[in-house]
């Protein structure tokens, strides 16, 4: 409000060379700041400065000069800076960041981002082919990212993300083994059957085989290597090709399933966290395998994730010729080493085994 003489308490307004109004008021630091608007009226620019007053005498008030700061720029700081973050979710955030909202929004200052801007970024990813449950991974991290920017940082009054369902994933129900079938899987894994591929002079590839010893030439030829590959796993799952068998994924299978272990705890188990004799094994740390493809030991995915899991006497047998014939000696010895000796990595085990195949073949 204006006092005598035309002079306002807080705040002043001009009349700019356009006709419009303009107007400048002090910060909670004293120094005087510009309106990023100008008005058509006088009387929408003196609303407008007895709005900030009481905006800043109820401590809501926020300084428009911080939220110019871009997404991208906001956005790097807020992961580089979240407590508590593992090693793989800071590599999903900044692929989500820099593949779903830097190309579309991250130029956009964190002051001028709306819902409706907002609900624009998510329609343009499902448009180009996303996934749902993909757009919903970067609409959980803007959303994320936001909220700090509002409630704490206080660089801007509300979070923009507030789109009914946009966070949420529809996962489908995943099939559930029976013990019987959780055993063939097992058994299944690491068989590989007996034969080779060789390329011949016009790019096709021929296929050979063991056949009850004897090694016998496939009448077809191949277009690609993978196709003579697949041929021949197929040949060894339908028993038309001897096969030889790594056992020591056998062990794995079952111990992870029975114990309910993810991929990171069962590759770090070492020889004393397994007691066959008390029928239990001892959860202390896991590998993360880093998008560049680094491995790092650390702690169990959650605080709950430290535990003591009681295992079936049913596998008892099975762990114990594990141990005997693939684990040293060394209380400290990995219980599923890789070929080399060292840790088994998931991208690994899936090639070795051709784990997708033999999943398959149990649907």
């Amino acid at each position: 409000m204006a006092n005598k003489d035309n002079h306002r308490h807080f705040g002043n307004i001009r009349k700019r060379e356009s006709g419009r109004f303009q107007i400048r008021y002090p910060g909670p630091d004293g120094q005087m700041r510009s309106g990023t608007e100008t008005y058509e009226r006088k009387s929408d620019a003196e609303r407008a400065l007895s709005l900030i007053e009481a905006q800043m005498i109820k401590g809501e008030w926020i300084d428009p000069e911080r939220s110019k700061v871009k997404l991208k720029d906001y956005a790097e700081t807020w992961i580089s800076q979240r407590p508590g973050l593992r090693p793989r979710t800071v590599d999903l955030y900044r692929w989500l960041l820099k593949k779903h909202i830097v190309p579309y929004l991250g130029d956009v200052a964190v002051g001028k981002l709306s819902t409706a801007s907002v609900r624009q970024w998510r329609a343009d990813l499902l448009s180009k082919g996303v996934s749902v449950g993909m757009a919903a991974k970067a609409y959980r991290l803007l959303r994320a990212v936001l909220m700090t920017a509002a409630e704490d940082d206080r660089i801007i009054p509300r979070n923009p993300c507030r789109i009914r369902g946009a966070g949420d994933e529809h996962a489908e129900e995943r099939p559930v083994l029976t013990v019987a079938q959780v055993f063939d899987l097992a058994d299944g894994v690491g068989r590989r059957p007996i034969g080779n591929v060789r390329k011949l002079r016009d790019r096709a590839y021929r296929l050979r085989f063991q056949w009850h010893g004897e090694m016998r030439t496939h009448p077809e030829i191949f277009l690609t290597r993978a196709e003579a590959e697949r041929a021949l796993w197929k040949m060894g799952i339908d028993a038309r090709a001897d096969s030889t068998q790594d056992r020591r994924f056998r062990a794995m299978v079952l111990l992870a399933t029975f114990a309910s272990l993810r991929w990171g705890e069962v590759s770090a188990l070492r020889r004393m966290d397994v007691d066959l004799d008390e029928c239990a094994v001892r959860i202390r740390v896991a590998f993360v395998e880093r998008s560049a493809g680094g491995l790092v030991l650390g702690p169990p995915k959650s605080k709950a994730g430290r535990r003591t899991v009681g295992i079936p006497q049913s596998i008892v047998p099975i762990l114990r010729e594990h141990m005997e014939t693939y684990v040293k000696d060394d209380p400290a010895a990995l219980m599923f080493p890789g070929a080399k000796g060292g840790p088994i990595r998931r991208s690994g085990f899936n090639t070795r085994t051709r784990w997708v195949d033999v999943v398959a073949e149990m649907a």
